[in-house]
């Protein structure tokens, strides 16, 4: 295992994980399934890994969230800033325990959450056709589904993306639609966790600098290469590099 020091090559290879990532990001999503594994192998524990890749990871979700707020629409009778609220209190929950939570307890529980994360990017990636309106979920629900997808999301968040995309696509907004009321509610979520995070000391501030400007010099390759790069290649090495950490976490 490596260890991260305050060196020149050190914060240059986390760069560089940030940069691959923050591309990965904007063309096919799952940043994380490479930051985190990134920094569990240069010594952090499964605590300070998570929130270093979380807050490092949100200039990114800013600017998805930005990018198509022109989209947002609200879902049926709920409208979008119920919603928001929603998931700004879920990602305070969640992140309040994940603070809460012992590294031992958190460590045991990673290879699970891994494993989670993992099979819904599987799903979400591989289903033979977009999700369409099965049926109308009862507002009541939405918001349940919303409470639970945001503080997961505050706590972890490997996977919310899709989460989301099914629940408000099943609820009746339209594909686009619900790709920007996705990017946004999954910056709000975060924005509450990344809030808390920024108290702890398990951050470790360097590696969040050197992996947030990697992540926003990614984020302007990942545009340009947009319309020049499989998705789907892209998405399945996320599930080879889900796949791999999730076993390496059960074993080690």
């Amino acid at each position: 295992m490596l260890v991260i020091h305050n060196d020149l090559y050190s914060i240059l290879l986390i760069a560089a994980v940030g940069f691959y990532a923050g591309t990965q990001n904007v063309l096919a999503g799952g940043g994380s399934f490479i930051t985190f594994p990134a920094l569990l192998l240069f010594g952090l524990n499964p605590l300070a890994a998570n929130m270093t890749s979380t807050i490092a990871l949100f200039p990114n979700q800013i600017t998805s969230a930005i990018a198509g707020r022109n989209l947002l629409s609200d879902v049926g009778p709920i409208r979008f800033r119920r919603l928001f609220f929603v998931s700004c209190a879920g990602g305070v929950c969640g992140a309040l325990l994940l603070l809460n939570t012992p590294v031992t307890f958190f460590s045991k529980l990673v290879p699970w959450l891994v494993l989670f994360a993992t099979s819904v990017f599987a799903w979400g990636t591989f289903r033979r056709n977009p999700l369409q309106v099965a049926q109308v979920v009862p507002p009541f629900v939405l918001i349940a589904i919303q409470i639970c997808i945001a503080i997961y999301g505050g706590y972890f968040g490997g996977g919310i993306g899709f989460l989301m995309l099914a629940a408000l696509t099943v609820a009746g907004l339209p594909i686009r639609a619900a790709s920007a009321n996705k990017n946004f509610l999954a910056m709000a979520m975060n924005a509450s966790a990344v809030a808390i995070f920024a108290l702890s000391k398990q951050v470790y501030w360097p590696a969040v600098f050197a992996l947030g400007l990697g992540g926003i010099a990614g984020g302007f390759t990942g545009s340009w290469l947009m319309h020049r790069v499989p998705e789907k290649l892209l998405r399945g090495f996320i599930i080879i590099v889900g796949s791999v950490l999730t076993v390496w976490l059960f074993v080690r």
